[in-house]
């Protein structure tokens, strides 16, 4: 089967003429040669290989390091376009932190009955062990990617959230200043919102959540896995661009449930740990026994509130597939709004009425591990055969509670630069928002994946995509499909 729905173009909205937000860039794609086009593609690609902007895929034979493909195409949306998504991810990531703080306190939404007690309790991601802990300023994520698609002018879908350790802002910035240096003559035609204050931004929200206790300059150290981790490079990347300590568990030391790191000049406290590292390996004390990856007694420092963990411990719940079909609830619980930003509608498997509707359409719809990641273990009915359709149905009726399902979208598709030439391809979009006590802030524009095969809705690094520049851009009038037009 190959049957998707038609995709709205965002240059042409599958027209003939093109949108506003692309009106200056029409004409530099229509009259830019396709050599020029392949020698700016060769130069991008040679400033990455020097920058050494790099990816491992774990579960490879081989798991080589390799580039991340760079569409030289910059994606664009309006301010306008740009204010109504701002609002809903500010809407979002506010409801999320309130609700990570329920279930670890109250849980009031599971008395009301909103969300399941089994959900969240038999959840992997749930951590009893901060039950009732205090976390500084009530912020559980301080770093949230929301990966959004688009399906017309108007809508934009939340595909899933991504609040334990969200990754990709170093694309989203090396992206930006590579396409600084290759095409300055497009910066100086456009207003462009800047994306390379995020680091200070960052920087000034994680010292913003230090405990009570702290100095005047908390003291902020970036906790990485190691040089072997898929996403090192980003990590040692953030730590420079933000001038502070990258550190591995060997370097820190708890006494006294005060974290340390060790330094020639002796120890020196840490306020906030910006950790990269997944809970099972913070503490071989309370997790994972065997880590050798994290600091013994620092879930102790954590709990008596003399550190604070960046995001928080036990987020991951919120990453959660199947509680990601009740956010539009939870906002309306927490928050008293209704969503700004839809949800895609979900199937949840494990009840009995969704699970037949997904077994008797599986051909028509996408089928996801509630727990997976990166693409893998998901089913997209239009694009696999009988054969496949009937394996994974199997899998569904051994394991309901694993899975959703969702119709099979059809991602927008942007102008971009492959081998025949310039050419619609789907994309989505991973803004990235901050939250400190003083409130939310997304990042003007955020990471674009691209599918760079032709058909493919798999953006994924992991599984061939690529990604692109966002731009936000000002100074664009049209407020209407219908005046949208060049």
């Amino acid at each position: 089967m190959d049957s998707l729905p038609r995709a709205f173009d965002e240059m042409t909205a599958s027209g003939s003429d093109c949108r506003t937000a692309y009106r200056l860039l029409k004409p530099w794609l229509e009259n830019t040669e396709p050599d020029v086009m392949r020698r700016r593609q060769a130069e991008a690609e040679h400033l990455f290989r020097r920058i050494g902007i790099t990816f491992a895929v774990y579960g490879e034979a081989d798991a080589e390091e390799r580039l991340i493909p760079f569409d030289i195409v910059p994606r664009v949306l309006t301010r306008r376009e740009w204010k109504k998504v701002s609002g809903g991810l500010d809407q979002r990531v506010r409801a999320l932190n309130a609700f990570l703080k329920d279930i670890y306190t109250k849980a009031e939404i599971i008395k009301a009955g909103i969300v399941p007690a089994d959900l969240i309790y038999r959840n992997p991601y749930f951590r009893p062990e901060i039950l009732s802990t205090p976390v500084a300023h009530d912020i559980y994520v301080q770093i949230a990617g929301i990966d959004l698609v688009r399906v017309d002018s108007d809508t934009f879908y939340v595909l899933e959230d991504n609040v334990r350790t969200p990754s990709g802002v170093s694309y989203m910035l090396e992206n930006r200043e590579v396409m600084m240096r290759l095409f300055p003559e497009l910066f100086a035609e456009h207003q462009i919102a800047p994306v390379e204050n995020y680091p200070d931004e960052l920087l000034a929200t994680l010292r913003a959540c230090a405990p009570g206790s702290s100095s005047s300059e908390p003291n902020v150290v970036l906790l990485t896995p190691g040089q072997y981790n898929s996403a090192y490079y980003e990590h040692s990347f953030l730590a420079d661009k933000m001038g502070i300590d990258l550190v591995e568990g060997r370097d820190l030391l708890v006494r006294e449930n005060t974290v340390y790191m060790r330094t020639t000049e002796g120890p020196r406290r840490v306020d906030v740990i910006y950790r990269r590292l997944d809970d099972d390996f913070l503490d071989p004390l309370t997790f994972r026994p065997d880590s050798a990856l994290g600091v013994p007694g620092l879930m102790s420092a954590y709990r008596a509130g003399n550190v604070t963990l960046a995001n928080a411990v036990g987020t991951g719940v919120a990453d959660d597939k199947a509680v990601y079909t009740y956010l539009p609830d939870i906002i309306r619980f927490y928050l008293g709004e209704e969503p700004i930003l839809k949800n895609v509608p979900t199937w949840r498997c494990r009840e009995k009425e969704s699970l037949d509707y997904a077994l008797d359409n599986l051909e028509d719809l996408v089928v996801k591990e509630v727990s997976g990641s990166g693409g893998y273990g998901m089913l997209v009915g239009p694009k696999s055969d009988k054969k496949t359709c009937e394996e994974f149905a199997l899998k569904l009726k051994a394991n309901p509670e694993d899975f959703i399902a969702q119709p099979t979208l059809a991602l927008s598709t942007c102008p971009t630069f492959v081998n025949e030439g310039v050419a619609p391809r789907h994309v989505d979009l991973r803004p990235f928002v901050l939250s400190g006590p003083d409130g939310t802030q997304a990042v003007p524009g955020g990471l674009t994946r691209v599918a760079l095969k032709e058909g493919s809705l798999v953006v994924n690094s992991s599984q061939g995509g690529g990604t692109k520049d966002t731009w936000i851009v000002d100074g664009l009038e049209a407020e209407t499909e219908d005046d949208a037009a060049c």
